[in-house]
């Protein structure tokens, strides 16, 4: 399957430190196996309709579209899930 990232998410993923980074994308090529993929979560409130992974307390948020994924959002737990 296709994974976009989007560019707001390209920069987080880029301020991220060097080795929490490469963990990240990874965690992002695996996404391409979706839904045959361990570790996603449904997210409920008003992020309904979105999952997330972690790797450590770093989380990666996206959407299922048609034939792709959409990662919107990489991040440290500490608040990423306040909007």
């Amino acid at each position: 399957m296709e994974v976009l990232i989007l560019p707001e998410a390209l920069e987080q993923a880029n301020r991220l430190p060097s080795p929490i980074h490469a963990r990240v994308i990874r965690l992002v090529e695996r996404l391409r196996s979706w839904p045959a993929i361990s570790g996603a979560r449904p997210l409920s409130g008003h992020l309904a309709g979105r999952f997330r992974m972690r790797t450590g307390d770093y989380r990666v948020q996206f959407r299922v579209e048609r034939e792709r994924i959409v990662v919107e959002k990489i991040g440290h737990r500490d608040g990423f899930y306040d909007e």
